[in-house]
């Protein structure tokens, strides 16, 4: 018998397989196929006697325990469960709804989910627009977000975009529906921070956990007020990824960097601003920001670390005061690199500003106090590279005002340490 094979070269090779071995491949064949009627015949009334009663067992309404294999256990989501709603039982009390009220003009609302591209801020706003006839104002509820108690003595914490409007009322609601009026006490400048207040006692602060000791993967859950009408809505999911640096709009103008944050898929939606975001255990390590639109189960928090500081220091001052070093500069990359011969493609180039008056160093500050001067190239901060996703403004506001940082300069050709200390924006 002929066959041809192509052995991969292009070439056709031709081979004849003899009779012969047919006949033998067909005679292995035969004797297969009667052993194989020999140990079915064999075995078949087993079989059958086995059918039968299992058969009879079903039809008996009883219970036939076949041989089993080892099977997974299914104690470990029950686990979870109870672990998620322990949590829940335990904190959900320390998180609160904020409502957003304003004496306003008659007017026509406009859905405020019309985001820029992007990472969306949950806005909190159900943004009214003015009716061009009409003049009547009444007291209306314009928008609403999430936060949570971070001291006993009603000090909470949201976002800083969701009590932005320094005109607008805001009234903290309990789990359970009691309300209070709530002052502003601070928005932090650098970031989406503020600080609320509430008179009162005894409050359920939340515990406050280590955001640095995060895991991919490990499960998260989310607690606040879903696009502002269905409050203490509860979800759960896990890190998806640390360290994102992502731009997030509100929609009207706002819109912030915001760096080394925790993505998540829980579902998380607007009117959940400002809310926390729990480990396992109980424990707040983030505070809910933004969401990707167009996107499942993308969202962001800011890392708690980063909010610790600003607690701390509204709780001793009241306020929130930002370190400053007193320079104008411009971060540097591949093409301002080629374009001015300079020696770095990072660090923040010390530069002044288009008017007479914007000084490279801000004469009387750090800055100026260290003898940096114009054309400077501020490369590291404690020894942290200066880059676009670590500008330096960022990275000083790690810092806190009285600190002193050395500062990794390139002045004049060459490369030196300097130390300065960090002294507050006036």
């Amino acid at each position: 018998m002929e066959q041809k094979e192509n052995n991969g070269g292009g070439d056709v090779q031709t081979y004849t397989v003899p009779m012969q071995s047919r006949h033998k491949h067909q005679a292995f064949l035969f004797i297969f196929a009667l052993l194989a009627g020999f140990v079915g015949g064999l075995f078949s009334p087993a079989v059958i006697k086995l059918y039968e009663k299992y058969n009879t067992s079903l039809s008996q309404g009883g219970e036939t325990k076949l041989p089993s294999s080892p099977s997974t256990t299914t104690d470990q989501p029950l686990l979870d469960d109870n672990r998620i709603v322990n949590l829940v039982e335990k904190h959900s009390q320390g998180v609160v709804s904020i409502v957003i009220s304003k004496e306003i003009s008659q007017m026509r609302r406009y859905n405020s989910m019309d985001f820029f591209g992007g990472f969306p801020f949950f806005s909190p706003f159900d943004v009214p627009k003015q009716d061009s006839d009409t003049t009547t104002k009444e007291k209306q509820k314009i928008g609403s977000g999430s936060g949570f108690f971070v001291s006993n003595d009603g000090m909470i914490v949201t976002n800083k975009h969701v009590v932005s409007d320094e005109q607008a009322e805001y009234t903290v609601i309990m789990q359970g529906g009691k309300e209070y009026s709530a002052k502003v006490l601070a928005r932090d400048p650098n970031n989406d921070i503020a600080v609320l207040k509430i008179e009162g006692s005894d409050f359920p602060a939340l515990t406050l956990g280590d955001s640095s000791a995060l895991k991919v993967g490990q499960t998260v859950v989310a607690i606040g007020n879903a696009l502002g009408e269905f409050s203490d809505s509860v979800t759960s999911g896990i890190i998806s990824g640390l360290k994102r640096n992502v731009s997030a709009g509100s929609g009207f103008g706002m819109e912030e960097k915001l760096t080394d944050i925790i993505q998540t898929d829980t579902a998380i939606n607007p009117g959940n601003s400002g809310g926390p975001l729990f480990n396992i255990s109980g424990e707040v390590i983030g505070i809910n920001v933004a969401v990707a639109r167009g996107a499942e189960n993308v969202g962001f928090a800011l890392p708690i670390d980063s909010v610790k500081r600003v607690i701390d220091q509204v709780k001793k001052t009241g306020k929130i005061s930002v370190p400053y070093i007193g320079v104008r500069y411009v971060l540097l990359d591949d093409e301002i690199q080629k374009a001015n011969n300079l020696p770095y493609n990072y660090g923040a180039l010390v530069l002044r500003g288009t008017k007479m008056t914007d000084f490279a160093v801000i004469p009387g500050s750090p800055a100026d106090k260290a003898n940096i001067v114009e054309n400077d190239i501020i490369l590291r901060v404690n020894g942290k590279k200066i880059d676009a996703d670590h500008p330096l403004t960022l990275l000083i506001s790690e810092y806190v005002i009285g600190d002193e940082v050395t500062f990794s300069l390139w002045h004049k050709g060459k490369e030196s340490d300097v130390k300065l200390t960090l002294e507050e924006r006036k």
